[in-house]
Protein backbone atom coordinates (compact mmCIF):
# COMPACT_ATOMS: atom_id res chain seq x y z
CA UNK A 1 0.00 0.00 0.00
CA UNK A 2 1.01 3.59 -0.66
CA UNK A 3 -0.20 6.45 1.51
CA UNK A 4 -0.36 9.97 0.13
CA UNK A 5 -0.87 13.08 2.25
CA UNK A 6 -1.45 16.46 0.65
CA UNK A 7 -0.97 19.88 2.19
CA UNK A 8 -0.91 23.50 1.09
CA UNK A 9 -4.42 24.19 -0.16
CA UNK A 10 -6.42 27.22 0.87
CA UNK A 11 -8.13 30.41 -0.22
CA UNK A 12 -6.32 32.88 -2.43
CA UNK A 13 -7.26 35.85 -4.58
CA UNK A 14 -7.04 35.70 -8.34
CA UNK A 15 -3.49 36.29 -9.47
CA UNK A 16 -2.07 34.82 -6.29
CA UNK A 17 0.02 31.72 -5.69
CA UNK A 18 -0.15 28.51 -3.71
CA UNK A 19 2.19 25.57 -3.32
CA UNK A 20 0.82 22.09 -2.81
CA UNK A 21 2.88 19.25 -1.35
CA UNK A 22 2.26 15.53 -1.38
CA UNK A 23 4.29 13.14 0.74
CA UNK A 24 4.28 9.44 -0.11
CA UNK A 25 4.91 6.67 2.40
CA UNK A 26 4.50 2.94 2.65
CA UNK A 27 5.35 0.65 -0.24
CA UNK A 28 6.77 3.39 -2.41
CA UNK A 29 9.21 1.31 -4.42
CA UNK A 30 8.47 1.71 -8.12
CA UNK A 31 5.81 4.38 -7.79
CA UNK A 32 6.00 6.27 -11.06
CA UNK A 33 4.75 8.70 -12.15
CA UNK A 34 3.32 10.97 -9.48
CA UNK A 35 0.98 13.76 -10.26
CA UNK A 36 -1.87 16.07 -9.40
CA UNK A 37 -5.47 15.87 -10.49
CA UNK A 38 -8.33 18.20 -9.68
CA UNK A 39 -12.08 17.99 -9.53
CA UNK A 40 -14.38 20.98 -9.56
CA UNK A 41 -18.04 20.69 -8.51
CA UNK A 42 -20.09 19.01 -11.21
CA UNK A 43 -17.04 18.17 -13.29
CA UNK A 44 -14.94 15.09 -13.87
CA UNK A 45 -11.56 14.67 -12.25
CA UNK A 46 -8.85 15.87 -14.62
CA UNK A 47 -5.10 15.62 -14.83
CA UNK A 48 -3.31 18.83 -13.88
CA UNK A 49 0.33 17.75 -14.04
CA UNK A 50 2.45 14.64 -13.71
CA UNK A 51 6.15 13.94 -13.27
CA UNK A 52 8.19 10.80 -13.71
CA UNK A 53 11.00 9.69 -11.43
CA UNK A 54 13.38 10.91 -14.12
CA UNK A 55 11.86 14.37 -14.14
CA UNK A 56 9.78 14.26 -17.32
CA UNK A 57 6.67 16.40 -16.92
CA UNK A 58 3.24 16.62 -18.47
CA UNK A 59 0.75 19.48 -17.99
CA UNK A 60 -2.85 20.18 -18.84
CA UNK A 61 -3.07 22.92 -21.45
CA UNK A 62 -5.06 25.09 -19.05
CA UNK A 63 -2.18 25.34 -16.57
CA UNK A 64 0.87 25.44 -18.84
CA UNK A 65 3.05 28.43 -18.04
CA UNK A 66 1.36 28.97 -14.67
CA UNK A 67 1.88 25.73 -12.74
CA UNK A 68 5.11 23.85 -12.12
CA UNK A 69 5.37 20.31 -10.84
CA UNK A 70 8.53 19.08 -9.17
CA UNK A 71 9.63 16.02 -7.27
CA UNK A 72 12.09 15.29 -4.49
CA UNK A 73 12.81 11.58 -4.79
CA UNK A 74 14.86 11.55 -1.57
CA UNK A 75 11.85 12.82 0.36
CA UNK A 76 9.27 10.93 -1.69
CA UNK A 77 7.45 14.21 -2.12
CA UNK A 78 5.91 15.91 -5.13
CA UNK A 79 5.09 19.61 -5.29
CA UNK A 80 2.79 21.76 -7.37
CA UNK A 81 3.65 25.44 -7.54
CA UNK A 82 0.59 27.33 -8.75
CA UNK A 83 1.03 30.92 -9.91
CA UNK A 84 -1.32 33.40 -11.55
CA UNK A 85 -4.27 31.51 -10.14
CA UNK A 86 -7.68 32.00 -11.71
CA UNK A 87 -11.17 31.41 -10.29
CA UNK A 88 -11.52 28.48 -12.69
CA UNK A 89 -8.64 26.76 -10.87
CA UNK A 90 -10.96 26.33 -7.89
CA UNK A 91 -11.25 22.61 -7.17
CA UNK A 92 -10.24 19.82 -4.85
CA UNK A 93 -6.72 18.83 -5.78
CA UNK A 94 -5.72 15.18 -5.43
CA UNK A 95 -2.26 13.71 -5.35
CA UNK A 96 -1.85 10.55 -7.41
CA UNK A 97 0.80 7.87 -7.61
CA UNK A 98 0.90 5.00 -10.05
CA UNK A 99 2.64 1.70 -9.49
CA UNK A 100 3.17 -1.17 -11.86
CA UNK A 101 3.58 -4.63 -10.37
CA UNK A 102 3.99 -7.25 -13.04
CA UNK A 103 1.15 -6.73 -15.52
CA UNK A 104 -1.05 -4.83 -13.05
CA UNK A 105 -1.14 -1.06 -12.62
CA UNK A 106 -2.33 0.46 -9.37
CA UNK A 107 -3.55 4.00 -8.67
CA UNK A 108 -3.17 5.55 -5.24
CA UNK A 109 -4.90 8.75 -4.20
CA UNK A 110 -4.57 11.24 -1.41
CA UNK A 111 -7.68 12.53 0.40
CA UNK A 112 -7.54 15.83 -1.49
CA UNK A 113 -6.97 19.44 -0.56
CA UNK A 114 -9.31 22.32 -1.39
CA UNK A 115 -8.04 25.21 -3.48
CA UNK A 116 -10.37 28.19 -3.76
CA UNK A 117 -9.52 31.20 -5.92
CA UNK A 118 -11.68 34.27 -5.40
CA UNK A 119 -12.25 36.86 -8.12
Amino acid sequence: QVQLVESGGGLVQAGGSLRLSCAASGSIFRINPMGWYRQAPGKQRELVAAISSGGSTNYADSVKGRFTISRDNAKNTVYLQMNSLKPEDTAVYYCNAKKVVGLAEYDYWGPGTQVTVSS
